[in-house]
């Protein structure tokens, strides 16, 4: 995973591991046998962002069409109504996890309805299969899939260059890729279907971040880079002639082919000493900008310039907003404003302190100003405001000294891109979120210009563990790079990460069972304490104090009244403490990097388990004792819980393909184990609370059942399973943790490699058994309604349609639902901003939790996807509660 303020390779490299990058996973050829399924509905607890964004598209042909793309956590498309994104990739599942690394992004600027995905996460060892492009027909609501016979690193150093994937401006069946680890440029006359290597294509990169690194991370050959088309030099229908690739060679950097990739030569007279990270061209102007940087990024760059090409003539033109002597990073992140011609701006992506830098030209580089400025060091004088408002974690909590400033502008600024059709709205990327503005062009008439996240709808962050206690916040998270949240409201952005301290990344958490107040954390910090307290049910943290050699975080156990802990950090053995960890004991019998969890009963009962043994305690992590028992898996990919409420009553996931693999129970505090016949892998296990009528827990598991890999439920101590996602929703790897909610039947918490927390409910009417505070009783809203319903899209056999719907009354909604019914036969397949179920042809579209109250006078909007065949007409009536809406 990226990680947001680490800046050595070291560390950049071990980001990776911290994000749990799940193991090489083995072809299993069980049979598909029938299972039972519950529709559930899905959302994520709302964080909003929380990781790095190195791309962001717009469509130069069809206005406010725009995609971004997360380095672990999937591609995302814009909703214009409603200011949000839509996730277009939790339909990749276990086996193919790595493709939610998105190392490019392309949207068809002939067919605005066509999109590609250029994935895979490693191209090394950790991630076991090659990369692939993913294509769609309309916008990512499905993909087809090409594999590729390399890999691709959306997770790599580099990961910020490009677009490595260009379609053909007046061909669009004609596709460019510029692949990494010497594999050169590639090449689509399909529409990527199929891919052959460009075999005269001089130049496939050289540059290494770390040659000496022996995993293979950062001394992978970061390839061909970026491939840009000068529109100017084709016509409808034919090949474009002129074609710039990038390349990672500090000496080589720029090619050309003048004849549509027949052939190619090195750009004369370039600067070298440099990797040009973009390539940027503006046809009004016949130029072409490059932004320079010594380093591959993200977090690297120490020197950098900004040149320009005059495509005419052949001339370089030196246009670096500072001297290059008086640099300290990189530059990355151009754009040109395509309304008006000779507007660029460039960012000095790796400026980590005090802030990054944003600078702004109105005439083709000559002169640039800059975001902002130092008056008097170490004063700084701002053309912009930023409202991070809508999500306040954003500062950090921190209180700088200047220069530095709290929000950041940002880091990793990799990404910036100017609307085509809005010289207004400009967005960018950072390691933590997407900030953009509508008011841009404040910038050049003196005044300031607002800066916001546009980020709601974009999660992006890698969960190690989940807690649901039984009173207080629903959900606690152990999240990396930006520490985990206590969500009070799972609908509503957490004012602040977990802080004092606040860990880079959480590695585990606990609660105590009878006393939820209590609340541990571990984790991992630069520097400082590895382990945080909280007696508030996770709302304010005081630091303990660290054993001898602790380097990490590891996983950390808490008696169920709060009593006493057990920690296993990395770096040393297992302790435990009474009271708060103001000194701590080594625990004997167990050895060190065992994984350590509580009894849920009795608070002199602790569990470990390491290389197939599992580890008991009866006097509070003194001592441990090895089970006899045999047949656990072997290794250390397990994850155990115990059963609140019943001593002893502990289940455990876990194994690998060529060993034991599944899911065991044991009632006896791990004396004996049964293995569970009916199911054939298991990587995570949670409880949550029992079925109407039942009186155990309801157990929760990512598992492979009956040949099916999925998120499953069972409610009789696991003799039968549910599956409760489905293939549309399945979030790549979610084996780190998962828990139900104690206080909800069916709510399920499932962690994701990037994709944030998924929560999701059960529309089983069987169950019920509590009320959900984020999911009300149906609205009956008084008063008139008005509604305009758009197909905004529509393709063979599906469509895209978008709905407003106006309180056209003189009182405030606080809650909605409207119906509708379809004449032809239309099904909805994927909705957004609203809970869509349908009945046949009758449709009911429900708010979700944010956007439920409506003012009067005041507009709400929701938009999806479905289905049609004949004709596709639109609904002639609509209606909310008894009330019959005007339709517009």
């Amino acid at each position: 995973m990226r990680r947001t303020r680490i800046l050595t390779a070291v560390l950049a490299l071990a980001a990776g591991l911290l994000a749990g990058t799940p193991p090489a996973l083995a072809a299993d050829s069980t049979a598909k046998v029938p299972l039972a399924a519950d529709t559930y509905t899905w959302r994520n607890a709302r964080i909003d962002g929380g990781g790095f964004v190195p791309g962001i598209v717009f469509n130069r042909k069809e206005k406010n069409l725009a995609y971004a793309r997360t380095d672990i956590g999937g591609a995302y498309r814009w909703q214009e109504s409603s200011k949000t994104w839509t996730p277009l990739l939790d339909s990749v599942g276990w086996d193919d996890w790595g493709h939610t690394g998105v190392v490019s992004l392309a949207s068809d600027s002939v067919d605005p309805d066509k999109v590609y995905a250029a994935v895979g996460t490693y191209t090394n060892d950790w991630d076991p299969k090659n990369g692939a492009v993913m294509r769609s027909s309309n916008r990512g609501a499905s993909w087809q899939k090409t594999v590729l016979p390399f890999k691709l690193g959306g997770n790599m150093p580099g990961r910020g260059m490009g677009e490595r994937l260009a379609v053909d401006p007046h061909r669009n069946s004609v596709l460019y890729l510029g692949a990494p680890s010497g594999k050169g440029l590639w090449r689509s006359t399909d529409s990527g279907v199929s891919w052959s290597q460009v075999a005269n294509f001089p130049n496939v990169g050289n540059y290494r971040q770390d040659p000496g690194d022996t995993s293979g991370y950062a001394s992978d050959n970061q390839g061909v880079v970026w491939v840009t088309f000068d529109e100017r030099t084709g016509t409808s229908g034919s090949a474009t002639q002129t074609i710039y690739v990038g390349v990672a060679d500090l000496q080589n950097s720029v090619y050309r082919s003048t004849d549509g990739g027949a052939t190619w030569s090195r750009l004369a007279g370039q600067p070298t000493g440099y990797l040009a990270h973009k390539g940027v061209l503006d046809a009004a102007n016949g130029y072409l900008y490059l932004a320079y940087s010594d380093k591959g990024g993200p977090y690297d760059g120490g020197k950098g310039q900004v040149w320009r090409y005059t495509t005419a003539t052949g001339a370089w033109t030196d246009i670096s907003p500072v001297a290059e002597a008086d640099t300290y990073y990189g530059f990355s992140g151009l754009t040109v404003d395509r309304q008006r011609p000779g507007t660029v701006m460039a960012t000095a992506y790796s400026s980590w302190w005090p802030d990054t830098q944003i600078f702004r030209s109105t005439d083709s580089g000559a002169t640039w100003t800059k975001a902002w400025d130092y008056t008097s060091y170490p004063n700084r004088a701002n053309r912009y405001t930023m409202d991070v408002s809508s999500s306040p974690w954003l500062t950090w909590g921190a209180n700088p000294s200047p220069p530095e400033q709290t929000p950041k502008l940002g880091w990793m600024t990799e990404s910036l891109e100017i609307d085509p059709f809005n010289s207004d709205r400009m967005m960018y990327g950072t390691g933590a979120t997407v900030y953009g503005t509508e008011n841009l062009t404040n910038w050049d008439s003196g005044g300031q210009f607002t800066i916001r996240p546009m980020v709601q709808g974009l999660e992006e962050t890698a969960v190690n563990d989940l807690a649901s206690p039984p009173s207080g916040a629903p959900l606690l998270s152990a999240l990396g790079d930006v520490g985990g949240f206590r969500h009070a409201d799972l609908t509503k952005v957490p004012s602040m990460m977990f802080t004092s301290p606040n860990f880079t990344t959480t590695t585990s958490l606990d609660f105590a069972e009878t006393n939820p107040n209590t609340v541990v954390r571990v984790g991992n910090l630069d520097s400082g304490p590895h382990i945080a307290f909280s007696t508030d049910n996770g709302a304010n943290w005081f630091a303990g104090s660290d054993p001898s050699g602790v380097s990490g975080g590891g996983t950390v156990a808490a008696a169920p009244d709060g009593s006493r802990f057990v920690w296993s950090p990395a770096g040393t053995g297992v302790q435990y403490t009474t009271g708060f960890g103001s000194s701590w004991s080594a625990s004997s019998g167990i050895p060190a990097g065992a994984i350590v969890e509580s009894d849920r009963v009795d608070a002199k009962t602790f569990y470990g388990f390491k290389s197939g043994k599992f580890y008991v305690s009866t006097d509070g992590g003194a001592t441990f004792t090895a089970s006899a028992a045999t047949g656990l898996p072997a290794g250390d990919s397990v994850r155990f819980k115990a059963v609140p409420g019943v001593k002893g009553d502990v289940w455990l996931a876990g194994g690998a393909a060529d060993g034991a693999y599944g899911l065991w129970h044991s009632t006896n505090s791990g004396t004996s184990w049964t293995k569970l016949a009916n199911v054939d892998q298991a990587d995570a296990i949670g409880f949550g609370k029992a079925a109407p009528g039942a009186s155990y827990q309801t157990l929760y598991t990512s598992a492979k059942i009956g040949g099916v890999r999925g998120i499953f439920r069972s409610t009789d101590r696991g003799a039968s399973w549910t599956r409760v996602n489905d293939d549309a929703h399945q979030w790549g790897w979610t084996g780190a943790a998962i828990t139900g909610d104690p206080r909800v039947y069916g709510r399920v918490y499932v962690s994701t490699n990037g994709r944030g927390v998924i929560y999701g409910d059960t529309s089983d009417t069987g169950g019920g058994g509590g009320t959900d505070p984020t999911d009300p009783p149906d609205p009956t809203p008084s008063g008139a309604c008005a509604v305009t319903y758009k197909i905004t899209n529509q393709w063979s056999g599906g469509f895209q349609a978008d709905v407003q719907l106006t309180n056209t009354g003189s009182s405030a909604w606080s809650g909605w639902s409207l119906g509708w019914t379809f004449a032809d036969g239309q099904t909805v397949s994927q909705a957004w901003n609203a809970t869509v179920t349908q009945s046949g042809a009758t449709v009911t579209a429900k708010n979700v939790g944010w956007n439920a109250g409506v003012a009067a006078g005041s507009s709400v909007s929701f938009g999806f996807t479905g289905s049609w065949s004949g004709t596709n007409a639109k609904p002639a009536a609509f209606e909310v509660g008894d009330q019959n809406c005007t339709v517009l």
